[in-house]
């Protein structure tokens, strides 16, 4: 199986899968003389660690990261600091029932990637998915903690604005309210709403798609490239990448489909300080593939989680017609554990563009744009 490598200048390769001994990453491109120890990754794995909340699985996995190469500990500073050479991180599995799958070992499950990875390889790990299973994620997230570093001025943060059918209400919107609710909700009325709502689902032993937002601040202009490295094409693509995403969208997105040309373009005058002004952002902080310095926002939409407690007609391996239950524990919402893989997939995205602008352009262009 090929194609478990993401990014140019910082790379990122994962491994393992979800009943395995263990997942993990190699980092490879990171500059030399980064502070990082394993606490500063730890920090973001355990916003995306399953059995949290009644709402997440129910899986017990402390998802304790290992460095195993690439820092050193600096003799004139005493601090751990990065090499440049590849980081590896490992996260041991310790919560496996791979009994749980044994009565579907050869089901398909609609929905899921059962049936492709069967037609493709002729075998696959039914255990949890093995490779396929959002377990994967959270080496993305470790990865996503390394690109942090690099990028430490921009600050990457997202939300999950909608839960099925139900939307925030954005004149609502506050970040601290993120940290307090189990759904990374930006609106309180509305956390409360998904909590009941997200209960009823569960009971059911069905599950419900959400749309995740991630706004990344302070990124400069500049970054990013016109055609084949665009930024928000190269944003599309690590968003698409996640488990169960099924749409990605920049700015106003879809949206943008509705409005008129004067309603969507961004008019711009100059501030205070006199350096460009845009009076609004449809653009999601993106003209021509190329930063433009403005918050940049992207949505992703999740599907439901695609194990489930109600029966669903398939087929087995053989060609038979049957039905299929999937017990074991699993999300009713998977797209509320998504919100930190999504920040860390775009934080991956926003530090091998500014690795890439920076061996291009060095410091690139100031304003005024020298003519």
């Amino acid at each position: 199986m090929s194609h478990n490598t993401f990014g140019h200048l910082f790379r990122v390769t994962t491994f393992g899968e979800s009943h395995g001994p263990a997942i993990g990453c190699v980092v490879d491109g990171c500059p030399p003389l980064l502070e990082l120890k394993e606490e500063d990754i730890q920090l973001f794995l355990d916003q995306r660690r399953p059995g949290t909340s009644r709402f997440t699985t129910q899986r017990q996995e402390s998802d304790r990261v290992k460095i195993l190469s690439g820092v050193f500990q600096d003799e004139k500073t005493g601090r751990q600091v990065t090499t440049g050479t590849p980081i590896a991180l490992l996260i041991e599995n310790e919560d496996q029932r791979s009994k749980d799958y044994d009565s579907i070992k050869d089901k398909y499950r609609p929905g899921h990637a059962d049936f492709t990875y069967d037609l493709k390889y002729g075998i696959r790990d039914y255990r949890g998915g093995g490779r396929s299973s959002a377990r994967e994620t959270a080496t993305r997230v470790a990865a996503g903690a390394i690109a942090r570093k690099i990028i430490d001025k921009v600050r990457v943060r997202g939300a999950l604005v909608q839960l099925g059918p139900h939307k925030i209400n954005r004149n609502n919107w506050d970040w601290d309210e993120v940290g307090k609710n189990p759904f990374f909700c930006p609106d309180a009325k509305a956390a409360a709403l998904f909590e009941a709502y997200l209960d009823e689902i569960r009971k059911a032993g069905s599950s419900i798609g959400a749309v995740i937002e991630i706004v990344a601040e302070n990124a400069p202009a500049g970054w990013g490239a016109p055609i084949y490295g665009k930024l928000d094409s190269e944003l599309a693509s690590a968003l698409m990448s996640i488990n169960a995403v099924k749409g990605v969208e920049i700015g106003e997105g879809f949206a943008a489909a509705e409005l008129s040309g004067e309603a969507n373009a961004d008019e711009m005058r100059f501030g205070n300080d006199g350096a460009p002004l845009f009076l609004s952002n449809h653009a999601g902080g993106i003209l021509g593939g190329i930063s433009t310095g403005q918050p940049i926002v992207a949505r992703f939409a999740v599907k439901p989680t695609s194990s489930i407690l109600q029966p669903r007609l398939t087929i087995d391996r053989t060609g038979a017609e049957t039905e299929i239950v999937t017990k074991g524990r699993h999300d009713p919402c998977v797209g509320i554990r998504a919100v930190p893989v999504g920040e860390a997939m775009v934080a991956c995205v926003l530090a091998d563009q500014f690795l890439r602008h920076r061996g291009q352009v060095r410091d690139g262009a100031k304003w005024p744009v020298a003519r």
